[in-house]
């Protein structure tokens, strides 16, 4: 069965995103789903420049991340996006890494699961989080839920640990993946086809 890629986007390796993103991992592996963590570390991530390379070759012209989660991503279920909260939005070099990857990945993303995360200290948690679901909402994929908004609060590791109604929505949200995971791995044994899509009419609004 196939793993879940969660990112995290926090130069912080191991601060309060980790911790929410690890508590989604225990609670995969208890409903039988392998995942793993990817951080972004802390050097710049560069922007995607629209110079169109990828529709060309497929491979953004920066070879860096992008491009190798991108040739991996035939191998997981679905994607985790993790991300403290700046202003009121997710971090930086998280979202110039999604607008690459989405750009030259959307077709390997399609009919994939994904879900978004996101640790503030106090607010701007909702506004980063509605953000991060932008990605998946315009790509077919399909966007997993849980008992609440994806959010833990707290200034350090310590004080995520305290939140326990945070952590239980991390839970929530693995259990739902999980389950979805499975069911759709049941529904291709059973011959039940994915969804076929129309080629995308793209209209601007000139007249």
């Amino acid at each position: 069965m196939k793993k879940i890629l969660m990112i995290n986007g926090s130069p912080n390796e191991k601060g309060c995103t980790f911790t929410a993103l690890d508590e989604i991992a225990a609670e995969l592996k208890k409903n039988g789903i392998e995942s793993e963590i990817l951080w972004l570390g802390k050097k710049p991530m560069s922007d995607c420049i629209a110079c169109y390379s990828c529709v060309k070759t497929g491979k953004c012209a920066f070879n860096d991340q992008v491009n190798e989660v991108s040739e991996k991503l035939d191998d997981y279920a679905g994607l985790i996006v993790g991300s403290p909260v700046y202003y009121g939005g997710p971090n930086g070099r998280l979202t110039s890494f999604l607008d690459r990857l989405f750009f030259t990945s959307s077709a390997k993303l399609q009919g994939k699961f994904a879900a978004s995360v996101v640790s503030c200290r106090r607010g701007g948690a909702t506004a980063a989080f509605e953000r991060l679901n932008q990605y998946f909402l315009m790509t077919n994929m399909h966007v997993v839920g849980s008992q609440y908004w994806n959010q833990v609060h707290g200034h350090s590791p310590e004080d995520v640990k305290k939140d326990e109604e945070g952590l239980q929505t991390m839970r929530t949200l693995a259990r739902n993946m999980a389950y979805l995971v499975k069911a759709t791995d049941c529904a291709e044994k059973n011959g039940i086809p994915v969804p076929q899509h129309e080629p995308i009419i793209r209209t601007n609004f000139i007249s």
